[in-house]
């Protein structure tokens, strides 16, 4: 055997075992949320048992078939609107001759500040207007952080079109709006899939902000696993099925569009 391929099947051995590393918690989880509570606490662990949709079916049964659709609803239109404002203010800094990186600089500080330095303040001020435990109140939240996302991800991919496709519609006719929509959306597709799906995904993985301003009407599925863990004890099955319903939807549309997600993280970056 050659010295090349023997390091590549060490490499692919080191690959395959960071994997295993990687995906065990999950596929743990999967496990569980499979098993009753007596396979869970079974000692020594059972490689082989008889799964059971029991927790999945206990689980519908309760709140969080309420909160999951909360969630679903408060990411779909965070992302949404977070599109529709960020989008046009991502390619005005584009644009921009001046002054554009300070102000991007600006946008994006939004995001280094920790999450508990403003839970008083939105919490005093979602009381006074009666935004506590709603969807519009989770949805306005949201909005603090995705659009400052949109506008530092989508500035990137703008720069890169080219301004000579603009120039060259607005030649044959075409309008500011039609050249935006019809030229520089498009090429800029790529973009504009990576960055919804990473609002969506931080939408919909959010359990601090949705933890202080929610109660029961509009809790998501995050903050719904955790009335789970009671005095009367953890109830593990339905906590594992509870969080693969969370996770599974976000890891399987991440797969689903990997290529577009690696787009966007890589934006802007140096590529030889």
């Amino acid at each position: 055997m050659s010295a090349r391929r023997t390091n590549r099947l060490i490499i692919q051995a080191l690959v395959i075992g960071l994997a295993a590393l990687v995906l065990a918690p999950f596929l743990w989880l999967l496990r569980m949320s499979f098993e009753t509570n007596a396979q869970i606490f079974a000692f020594p662990p059972r490689l082989w048992f008889a799964p059971t949709i029991g927790n999945y079916l206990a689980l519908w049964q309760t709140e969080f078939r309420h909160s999951f659709l909360n969630s679903t609803v408060v990411s779909l239109a965070s992302t949404l609107t977070s599109m529709v404002v960020g989008v046009p203010a991502a390619y005005a800094l584009s644009r921009m001759r001046r002054h554009s990186d300070m102000l991007s600089l600006w946008i994006i500080a939004s995001r280094l500040a920790p999450p508990t330095a403003f839970a008083i303040p939105y919490f005093l001020v979602y009381r006074e207007l009666d935004l506590i435990d709603t969807r519009l109140g989770l949805v306005t939240i949201y909005l603090t952080f995705n659009i400052s996302l949109v506008i530092w991800l989508m500035r990137s991919f703008f720069e890169n079109t080219p301004r000579a496709f603009e120039q060259a519609a607005w030649i044959d006719g075409a309008g500011f709006w039609q050249g935006l929509i019809r030229i520089v959306l498009p090429t800029a597709a790529p973009g504009l899939a990576a960055t919804a799906i990473l609002c969506f995904v931080f939408s919909w993985n959010d359990f601090f902000f949705a933890l202080i301003l929610t109660r029961s009407d509009a809790m998501t599925a995050p903050v719904a696993v955790v009335n789970f863990m009671n005095y009367e004890g953890w109830e593990w099955g339905r906590i594992a099925a509870g969080g693969t319903m969370v996770m599974l939807p976000v890891l399987v549309f991440s797969l689903v569009v990997r290529r577009f997600l690696i787009s966007g993280l890589t934006a802007g970056a140096i590529k030889g």
